[in-house]
């Protein structure tokens, strides 16, 4: 969850390592730093706080060429200036930045503390600067693959030696590491969004791979010694740098750019003249999908949300068992694999630890896996070889928005390919492929005309409380609601299945508690109808998310946010948007850090 980059070349590296920790600080921004060689010496800047501050300490005249950065997002030690990468080695001349956790750190601390090591800091990463050192007979690479026979954990990691001005040293194990290869000179970053601006040439570090770059490229060899052959690929274009524009944060920018990544993620996929869809990257025959017994996804946070709306499509359309788990779990519960069953890996960054571990458990167990992510080349892609990417393109703003409607709108697309191999005719798939194509125009007209967004974020702002209800498709889209508001405005809230408030939430209702509620026009609206009456009779403020022309609805609310009419299956691309922005304003009303909410992190690498 922290962000790594680091520069060899002819330019000063200075400048290009404070521009890639500002364009990886959504990995982490509790603290930054970074050492430079220069003059044969090394030289450390560290500060608290965000990359502008760290910016603000280095010199304009730094003329080293050699260097790492790091931001950090903590999880051993606190937020201290001590707890923050670099850290070095006892003679202050091997310098190591690292993403993940070391695990036997307590003990490879302890030995080194018999042996005269000093620790300057809490953290798990001071182990390897020391350890690196321990090993080291000249030949840095071979000290750091000594180092890291020892060491049990996660990590990606960028070092520097002093006696080795020249070059870095880099590996990775469970953390994802990116080299970029340019034209006398060579980068290596946690994510290729800190590469873009010097190269579109990379090459993908693997599990148990360790390179030595210098400004000529790379040599990459296994932890056993052995050298490996890597493949140069090309960023696709619209991984490109990401700006703001004319939007205030990411985040709101993010939410507009909807309307697009949901029509790249249906293009050449929804085949409307067939009623069928296309997924060429699951490979996957019409035989292949009639012999599934069952879908099963593994998938944390925002992606757990998408993944539940997704096994709801393939029951409903296919006649398929589906099933969502959240992966943290399901990793380590020793779970049974059904026969013929396929699982699918859901996530933004695809590099989240949890789910990246459920894809291994469910691999050893015998099972297929197939991925749903949006960064190419990510670990889950690699891990599971075959899938789909949902081309949202760069997602800057922490809180996930446009990465859950082009993961839904993914699934949505797997559903009707399964559902038309087994279940539904030409005519029905017709018109659900009609219904998707036609999604990124409902949600432009719904951005176009937002309702009382912002009125309902006013009642929200200082609540001490505040209820999501939905039923149906419109619970995982009422969970999502609840989620972006704890993440982005810190407000206490919870998700509750519209039929269970009863069973406990109604309790924390009184006067004016503000209860979102997701209802649009489906098979379930009476029943959520009643709900919203119990509710009502308690005293509570109801904001309501309906659809267009449903005059019942707004006469029952409090505050009525009405979108375009849809399929009730399509629903959840369309009745998140509102949620989305009523997140983003009460966030901004509490004058909260939107694009990079406290605590958190955008890739969570970490378990």
């Amino acid at each position: 969850m922290c962000g790594i980059i680091g520069y060899v070349g002819y330019r000063r590296a200075s400048p290009v390592l404070l521009d890639g920790l500002r364009r990886l600080e959504y990995r982490g921004y509790d603290s930054a730093g970074l050492a430079v060689l220069e003059d044969q010496d090394l030289t450390l800047y560290r500060r608290v706080g965000r990359v502008a501050e760290l910016a603000g300490a280095v010199p304009e005249k730094q003329e080293g060429h050699v260097g790492v950065g790091h931001t950090r997002w903590a999880t051993h030690g606190g937020v201290t200036k001590e707890n923050a990468h670099p850290h070095l080695d006892g003679t202050g001349r091997i310098a190591v930045v690292h993403n993940g956790i070391i695990e036997n750190a307590s003990e490879l601390r302890g030995r080194l503390e018999r042996d005269g090591v000093v620790f300057h800091s809490e953290t798990d990463t001071e182990v390897l600067p020391h350890l690196i050192r321990a090993f080291y007979k000249g030949d840095p690479v071979a000290a750091v693959r000594q180092a890291l026979l020892r060491v049990n954990g996660t990590y990606g990691i960028a070092v520097v030696f002093v006696d080795h001005p020249d070059m870095i040293v880099a590996a990775r194990n469970g953390s994802p590491m990116v080299i970029g290869l340019g034209d006398d000179e060579t980068l290596i970053a946690s994510d290729t969004q800190a590469l873009v601006r010097y190269t579109r040439r990379v090459i993908y570090l693997g599990d148990g791979e360790i390179a030595r770059i210098d400004a000529d490229g790379v040599q990459t060899v296994l932890l056993s010694g052995a050298s490996t052959a890597k493949e140069v690929e090309q960023i696709d274009h619209e991984w490109g740098v990401s700006e703001k524009g004319d939007f205030d944060h990411f985040m709101q920018k993010e939410i507009h750019e909807q309307p697009e990544s949901i029509r790249r993620c249906t293009r050449g996929r929804v085949v409307l003249e067939q009623g069928n869809a296309k997924l060429g990257g699951l490979d996957l025959s019409p035989r292949d999908l009639l012999g599934i017994s069952a879908v099963e996804m593994l998938a944390c946070g925002t992606s757990y949300h998408a993944a539940l709306v997704g096994c709801m499509a393939v029951e409903r359309l296919a006649r398929v068992p589906a099933v969502a788990h959240i992966a943290s779990e399901y990793r380590h519960r020793n779970p049974l694999l059904q026969r013929d069953a396929i699982f699918f890996a859901v996530s933004q960054s695809g590099e989240t630890a949890d789910t990246l571990g459920a894809v291994r458990e469910v691999q050893l167990k015998g099972g297929e896996v197939l991925g749903i992510v949006n960064v190419v080349g990510s670990s889950i892609a690699r891990a599971c070889g075959r899938g789909t990417y949902v081309h949202s393109g760069p997602e800057l703003a922490v809180a996930s928005t446009k990465a859950f409607t082009s993961q839904v709108t993914a699934l949505l697309t797997f559903s009707l390919l399964l559902a038309r191999t087994r279940q539904i005719s030409r005519n029905v798939g017709k018109d659900m492929a009609e219904d998707l194509l036609g999604v990124p125009e409902m949600v432009s007209r719904y951005l176009a005309n937002q309702g009382p967004i912002v009125e309902a974020a006013h009642a929200i702002k200082d609540a001490r409380y505040a209820l999501f209800m939905g039923r149906g498709f419109s619970w995982p889209v009422a969970m999502e609601g609840a989620l972006k508001l704890k993440e982005v405005a810190y407000v206490p809230c919870e998700a509750y299945p519209a039929g269970e408030m009863k069973h406990g939430p109604i309790a924390m209702l009184e006067q004016d508690t503000p209860v979102v509620v997701v209802m649009p026009n489906d098979h379930v609206r009476e029943k959520t109808l009643s709900n919203v009456q119990e509710v009502k009779a308690r005293g509570a403020r109801v904001i309501m998310i309906h659809s267009e022309g449903d005059t019942e609805a707004a006469e029952q609310s409090d505050l009525s946010i009405a979108v375009p009419r849809v399929h009730d299956l399509i629903s959840p691309l369309v009745t998140v948007i509102p949620l989305q922005l009523l997140a983003y304003h009460v966030g901004v009303l509490r004058g909260c850090d939107i694009d990079k909410p406290r605590n958190l992190a955008k890739s969570v690498t970490v378990e």
